[in-house]
């Protein structure tokens, strides 16, 4: 009830505050509902309810009215139609400072809702789980949105829950308050209660517009979190997203808007060596700064390592296997932001935790988004993500000196590298182990130079390595610097009207080349 006498502060701060004298409880999950219901009982307040929460209602031995009593209707249609009526819709929308509003519930003997408690059908773990479509189809909810949106919307007089997730927090706000609500409380559980339905909307519309016939983005992640702060100090940061749905954080402190994007980028890059030998892979700015394929892990860590000794000082690390204790003792050397694994033996997590602040992480199977989407100008970009792998299957020979076998190894290899490195970029790759990389560069020759001179710089012999592009060769340029520099195999994308340019010098030269046929820009 609202009190009408505004002459003194504490009669201001009473006209915002609202008792509970009865309430609908219509939910789809009942854990943690037995307190609330028990103390509205103990408050005196009238519930309402339908069908199995009713029941469950009941079988608390607490006094429950089926909604068919109040609208005369029972519930029908497979229980499709149970709350579509105006006695329930009357009964949270009207506005109890309006004497027309009032009248009306007064002549069509409509029940005041004070509290409404109503969740939603679980619509997206029904798809998740890979049900029928009729089976999808039903667990859109009709009733239940409806309720959530008329209550929200009506806050002023209407406490609406949404959520099992909120049943402890209202059940002290009932306790502590006596049953009483405040404006304030109301106020912020519609904007919980519109959070809930628009984003069980934008799921719905995601599940019937999976082939993106229609050009429209709904973006929608309820679950947040603060960062210290942005990709600087001095700007804020949020993850979105369910970070403990693919990883199990075992140990150091929280992760900064850097670190995510550089997990993210390793995840990605080490998803091309799933199931394959011992890979480990070591990450800065998002890309590879070393990385290699070994018998043994801690062989493989040894020689990524190698590539960029330097770079990878407060880099990310990503193993494709177990880490095991002596591929650990090395990594306790080095100063490192984050250590990624399927799994770490007791022995290898017992050394790694002697960094108190170092992240470890346990990667789980886990589905990625199959979409990318970036701010661009005053709108987003929105675009599959490349899922292609160049494999021998696609590649077609360019010259007539063809990859040897131990080659066409390590230009896969690279290639998977060049995929997930910046553009523009070239990646030179020998036995399995990144040489070094040209990344983010104007010129392709820039990036191939940048390479060249990377790798000779922490002493690798470039005689018999392989060279990858993400995006074909222009004119002949990059081919002739790299046989210069001892490199016998080139993949790359094609396509250029100039092509040929490129071929002849490899036929003249005796250096292969094969054409992949698809180009990885990475911007």
């Amino acid at each position: 009830m609202y009190f009408c006498n505004f002459n003194s502060s504490n009669s201001i701060f009473m006209a915002q505050t609202k008792k509970i004298t009865s309430a609908l409880i219509s939910v789809f999950h009942k854990d943690g509902l037995a307190p609330i219901v028990k103390k509205l009982n103990e408050l005196g307040v009238v519930i309402y309810s339908t069908g199995g929460t009713e029941k469950f209602i009941n079988d608390q031995g607490i006094p429950v009215i089926p909604v068919e009593n109040v609208t005369d209707y029972p519930s029908i249609l497979g229980g499709r139609v149970k709350t579509l009526h105006p006695k329930v819709f009357g009964g949270i929308l009207n506005r109890q400072d309006n004497e027309s509003d009032v009248a009306q519930m007064k002549e069509f003997n409509i029940p005041q809702l004070d509290l409404v408690i109503v969740d939603l059908y679980p619509f997206e773990k029904t798809v998740a789980s890979g049900a029928s479509e009729q089976d999808i189809i039903e667990k859109i909810d009709i009733g239940g949105i409806s309720l959530i949106r008329a209550a929200a919307k009506n806050f002023k007089d209407t406490l609406c829950v949404s959520s099992m997730e909120d049943y402890q927090e209202v059940l002290t706000i009932i306790t502590e308050g006596n049953g009483n609500t405040t404006l304030d409380q109301r106020k912020r559980f519609a904007a919980k209660s519109f959070n809930v339905s628009s984003h069980y909307d934008s799921a719905i519309f995601n599940y019937f517009n999976a082939d993106h016939e229609i050009a429209a983005l709904k973006v929608s992640e309820t679950k947040g979190k603060v960062l210290r702060y942005g990709e600087n100090p001095h700007q804020k940061g949020f993850f979105f997203g369910e970070f403990d749905a693919m990883f199990n954080k075992l140990h150091g402190k929280e992760l900064s808007y850097n670190n995510l994007l550089d997990v993210d980028a390793a995840v990605n890059l080490m998803g091309e060596f799933s199931g394959e030998a011992p890979t480990f892979a070591i990450l800065k700015h998002n890309n590879a700064c070393g990385i290699a394929q070994r018998a043994t892990l801690h062989q493989a860590y040894t020689d990524a390592l190698a590539g960029d000794p330097v770079s990878a000082f407060g880099g990310i690390l990503i193993s494709n296997t177990e880490v095991d204790k002596a591929t650990s003792v090395e990594i306790h050397k080095l100063f490192c932001e984050v250590v990624i694994a399927p799994s770490f033996s007791e022995d290898a997590l017992e050394i790694l935790k002697g960094k108190k602040n170092r992240i470890l992480l346990i990667q789980k199977e886990a589905t990625l988004p199959q979409t990318t989407v970036r701010t661009c100008l005053n709108g987003a970009l929105v675009q599959e993500k490349d899922h292609l792998t160049d494999s021998e299957e696609n590649l077609t020979a360019a010259t007539n000196n063809k990859p040897s076998e131990r080659e066409l190894e390590d230009l896969l290899f690279a290639s998977k590298v060049c995929k997930h490195t910046k553009s523009n970029t070239i990646v030179l790759a020998k036995g399995k182990q990144l040489c070094a990389s040209g990344t983010g560069q104007t010129s392709r020759v820039d990036a191939l130079r940048q390479a060249i001179e990377k790798a000779k710089s922490f002493n690798f012999d470039l005689q018999g390595a392989v060279m990858a592009s993400d995006a074909f060769f222009p004119f002949p340029d990059c081919v002739e610097i790299a046989d210069n520099a001892g490199i016998t195999a080139v993949i790359q994308p094609g396509g250029s009207i100039k092509d040929e340019l490129s071929v002849n010098y490899c036929n003249e030269n005796g250096v292969s080349m094969v054409f992949t046929g698809v180009r990885h820009f990475k911007h």
